[in-house]
C-alpha cells in the first residue's frame, strides 16, 4: 500500500475549514465500515471543499475505508484532476456519479453512495421502499429513483442522474445501491443511516410472508415536520457529536 500522507504536512497546506471538513469526512468512511455498509474498495463518499464550490474531497481508490484519515483523502476539481499532489487515483465511476451531484446541486455539501446487501434487494425491487416502517417514511417525504444503465462511466449518463435526483435528498439508484446527499457530511451519514435502517426492515418483513400493513400517505407527508420536532431542531448535529465520542473510543486513527 502507498504511505499515507503525513497529517502535519497535509494540515499545514489546507484552511482550517477544510481540515475540520476533511476531518468530518474520515469519520464518516471509519463509521460507514463500522456499521458494516462498506463494499470493500467500492463505494464512495464525498465532501465539497469550504469556500472552493468547484473541488471536492473523495477516498483513495484503493484504501479500505476504516484505513482512510483525514490526511489521505483526494481533493480533485470537476473534471477528476486532483488540486492536491497525492499517489492515489480516484475510481472513475465514483467520480462521474459525485461530481455529477455536487455540479447540479450546488447546495449539496456531502454525498453519500452504498452497495449494501439490503439496500440493493430493496433497489430490485418495482415497488421501491415501501411504507412499513418508522423509518421509511423521512426518506419517502424526500426520495428519487434513479434506472440502471450500467457501470457509472458514461458522461451522458450525468444529466439524466441529476435529473432524477431533482431537489430529493435520498436517491435509490435501481439494481446499484443508495446514496444520500446533505447540507453537511453528518447529514448526509445521518441520512444514510435511516434509509439503510429502512431497507434492511423492508427486508426482514417481507421475509415473514406475511401481509404488510403500510402507513398512510397523510402521516408521510407529515415527516420532515416530525423530524424536526423529535430532533429539537437540531437535524443531525444531535446524534453526530455521539457518534464521533464512539469512534474516539473505538477507532480513534480516522483524525490523524
Amino acid at each position: 500500500m502507498n504511505a499515507i500522507p503525513e497529517a502535519s504536512s497535509v494540515r499545514s497546506q489546507v484552511t482550517p475549514e477544510e481540515w475540520q471538513t476533511r476531518v468530518e469526512l474520515a469519520a464518516a468512511y471509519r463509521l460507514v465500515a463500522h456499521f458494516g455498509w462498506d463494499d470493500l474498495i467500492f463505494t464512495h463518499i464525498s465532501a465539497r471543499v469550504p469556500g472552493q464550490p468547484d473541488q471536492f474531497l473523495i477516498n483513495p481508490y484503493g484504501m479500505l475505508f476504516d484505513e482512510i484519515t483525514a490526511s489521505s483523502l483526494v481533493k480533485v476539481d470537476h473534471h477528476g484532476e486532483p488540486v492536491m499532489a497525492t499517489e492515489y487515483d480516484v475510481n472513475p465511476a465514483g467520480f462521474l456519479i459525485h461530481s455529477a451531484i455536487h455540479e447540479g446541486r450546488p447546495e449539496v455539501q456531502c454525498v453519500l453512495h452504498t452497495h449494501t446487501q439490503y439496500g440493493v434487494a430493496v433497489s430490485a425491487q418495482e415497488g421501491g421502499l415501501l411504507p412499513i416502517s418508522q423509518q421509511s417514511i423521512f426518506p419517502l417525504a424526500r426520495l428519487a429513483y434513479h434506472g440502471y444503465e450500467g457501470v457509472a462511466l458514461r458522461d451522458d449518463e450525468r444529466p439524466r442522474l441529476v435529473a432524477d435526483l431533482g431537489d430529493a435528498s435520498f436517491l435509490i439508484l435501481r439494481n446499484h445501491g443508495l446514496l444520500t446527499c446533505g447540507r453537511s457530511v453528518p447529514e448526509a451519514l445521518l441520512s444514510m443511516y435511516t434509509l439503510e435502517s429502512a431497507c434492511r426492515i423492508q427486508i426482514l418483513a417481507q421475509a415473514g410472508g406475511g401481509a404488510l400493513t403500510r402507513i398512510p400517505d397523510e402521516i408521510v407527508a407529515t415527516s420532515v415536520e416530525q423530524s424536526r420536532q423529535v430532533t429539537k431542531g437540531k437535524g443531525a448535529g444531535l446524534a453526530w457529536p455521539g457518534l464521533l465520542r464512539r469512534l474516539d473510543r473505538i477507532d480513534p486513527g480516522y483524525r490523524t
